[in-house]
């Protein structure tokens, strides 16, 4: 499918690369175009290349990953592009992947843009757009995170924090190969391209982006910091009271185990009030620890209740 925009002065072009007349027709424009087309057919990740030999006849392509779901690794939507002074040529794009693009709008501006490198960074602003938009959703999420950490420290908060730190990271792999693309047409095309409004409008969103990506970054850390230090003072309490608890019990055990022998001679069996004094020694020397540690300072608040609003709780 072809558009012509701008009084006829470029067109954008739809690749079909089941179409063997279109790929030979396209091949005989320019000698890098048959690269392009044999890379169409195989690469499924980003890329970009250019040609900057001849003055006026540079020319950039490549393949741009534009939807990356956040569970699956192959569930992606990729196109690929080849970009000239007077042509813009596309494959494997379909605008309705995109949620919150506004293909009517786009089309407009494509329309009012006097190069196709104006319209090529119209398409790209408008999956920028999205991307900001799916990006605010993710905010609604980190913000409900951080209250249920405070209400509900376990382990499922901070799989669901891992998980947000995986989700950033798609969402940064998705915008760093739009900078390099932004970079290449000033790069390719010259100063002229960089004047242009939509060059400028693009890169302030891509700005956008990478600067609330690399704020999130900074508050998920904080948050998988805190998981830390709240993980790693729990667990010494756990450890300090199952010691000191094994502590106290020792002379249960140590008496338990003198008695429990089975000499023939053991005079304390004979003892009328035997079972009476066992108990009350042991009891006697179990406080006596107690007193001991708590002297020391060793029992501090590790047995005590914490409140319900604390995060070590």
């Amino acid at each position: 499918m072809e558009h012509t925009f701008h009084s006829s002065q470029w067109k954008w072009k739809e690749f079909d690369i089941k179409d063997e007349e279109q790929a030979k027709q396209l091949a005989r424009k320019h000698h890098t175009c048959q690269k392009w087309i044999d890379a169409v057919k195989t690469n499924q990740t980003n890329s970009l290349e250019m040609y900057t030999g001849t003055p006026d006849d540079e020319v950039i392509w490549g393949s741009i990953v534009y939807k990356q779901d956040i569970h699956e690794k192959q569930k992606k939507c990729v196109f690929h592009f080849y970009l000239t002074r007077d042509e813009l040529v596309t494959a494997d794009l379909d605008l309705k992947e995109l949620d919150h693009a506004n293909v009517k709008a786009m089309r407009e501006k494509m329309n009012l843009s006097e190069t196709p490198i104006e319209g090529f960074l119209v398409l790209l602003g408008e999956i920028m757009s999205h991307f900001l938009m799916e990006i605010d959703k993710f905010e609604i999420r980190l913000r409900d995170l951080l209250w249920d950490i405070k209400e509900r420290n376990n382990t499922k908060i901070l799989d669901r924090t891992a998980n947000a730190d995986h989700e950033l990271l798609i969402w940064k792999n998705l915008i760093i190969p739009m900078m390099e693309i932004r970079m290449a047409v000033g790069e390719a095309f010259g100063d002229e391209a960089m004047e242009g409004t939509q060059y400028k409008r693009t890169k302030r969103r891509i700005t956008r982006a990478r600067e609330l990506i690399r704020e999130y970054e900074e508050e998920i850390d904080a948050l998988l910091d805190l998981e830390n230090v709240v993980s790693t003072h729990r667990g010494n309490e756990i450890m300090k009271t199952l010691t000191v608890i094994t502590t106290l019990f020792t002379p249960v055990m140590a008496l338990g185990a003198v008695w429990g022998m089975n000499f023939k001679h053991m005079p304390e069996l004979e003892w009328k009030y035997g079972y009476l004094f066992s108990g009350v020694l042991i009891a006697a020397s179990t406080f006596a620890l107690y007193v001991f540690l708590k002297k020391k300072g060793w029992m501090g608040d590790i047995l005590a209740v914490k409140s319900k609003k604390s995060f070590f709780k």
